[in-house]
């Protein structure tokens, strides 16, 4: 099978198209034929290296864990997927090892879910990592009907599910952007902030109690500025920032593989509940131009790896 791989950490060009033997599936894993996955900002983060104390990294790396494809094969006990079954999912495992930027991935069945009815393999693709994140997060952090949430990076893949999910519970959301994606911000039901200097007082300005939820999922000074917004009895959660819960008594998330919420968002998505926001795809022998598109930074929704 093609694959893209990295011998060793670095930058982009350490990325290179390379063919490896097809996987074999264990007992409680099945073969996937990808049709595509997507980039995430801790993809390239785990190339850099930045991340090498954290997870163990076994070379030659395969990277990706966002997944959606076709069961090509089962192991001895997958009662839950049969061949042909249409799923996506979170495809990360103990070691960083054999990833989703593949023709083929072995998956265990606890990584992955059916994939949702009304979306294209490439929009399926872009949900995984980034819908659990901001499912997860938000089910933490206790978002409720009356709160008042704050999202930091609000536009990004990550954000733009979390302003979603968190306006299906019945919160109010302000969401921090660029001034170029407020009216992005609005069409998902968010009040947009301009972030930068003096985001505190902006918000202060929407929400003079302060905010009940802080989501921050960018890291920097999120959850100083968070703080100083907080209602009393608010929650900060980042998955950047231990911070969060270290400093202020809140959350910090590391997002799980989860098939049950999996399946939640599949459900949402079907229901026009969520929507997914590609901003841009490529094709899997351009690996390399997709994680430098990541690595830029201010992208809305989704970069998406077709393979």
């Amino acid at each position: 099978m093609r694959a893209i791989t990295y011998g060793r950490y670095g930058d982009a060009d350490v990325l290179e198209l390379t063919e490896h033997p097809d996987p074999h599936p264990g007992p409680d894993v099945v073969v996937v034929r990808v049709r595509a996955t997507s980039v995430n900002p801790v993809d390239w983060k785990v190339r850099e290296g930045y991340l090498d104390g954290l997870l163990d990294a076994r070379f030659p790396v395969t990277p990706g864990w966002d997944v959606a494809g076709v069961v090509e094969q089962v192991g001895l006990d997958t009662p839950e997927l049969q061949v042909g079954d249409e799923v996506y999912g979170y495809v990360r495992t103990d070691v960083v090892h054999g990833g989703t930027f593949a023709e083929l991935v072995a998956a265990p069945v606890r990584t992955l879910a059916r994939k949702p009815r009304s979306l294209t393999f490439e929009e399926a693709a872009a949900v995984p990592l980034a819908g659990l994140t901001a499912l997860q997060t938000v089910r933490r952090s206790g978002v409720r009907d009356g709160h008042t949430a704050l999202v930091h990076a609000a536009a990004g893949g990550v954000g733009a599910f979390a302003v979603q999910i968190a306006r299906s519970l019945g919160a109010r959301v302000i969401g921090t952007a660029s001034e170029p994606n407020h009216a992005f911000l609005r069409s998902l039901g968010a009040e947009p902030v301009t972030y930068g200097d003096g985001l505190a007082d902006r918000v202060r300005e929407l929400a003079p109690d302060g905010v009940d939820v802080a989501l921050d999922y960018v890291g920097g000074d999120a959850v100083a500025t968070s703080a100083a917004v907080l209602a009393d009895g608010g929650t900060i959660t980042s998955i950047t920032d231990p911070a969060a819960r270290d400093e202020h008594g809140g959350q910090y998330v590391w997002v799980r593989p989860s098939t049950g919420d999996l399946d939640d968002l599949a459900a949402m998505l079907d229901a026009g509940t969520l929507r997914v926001e590609v901003a841009e795809t490529y094709e899997l022998a351009d690996a390399a131009a997709a994680h430098r598109a990541s690595e830029g930074g201010h992208v809305r929704g989704k970069i998406v790896v077709r393979v």
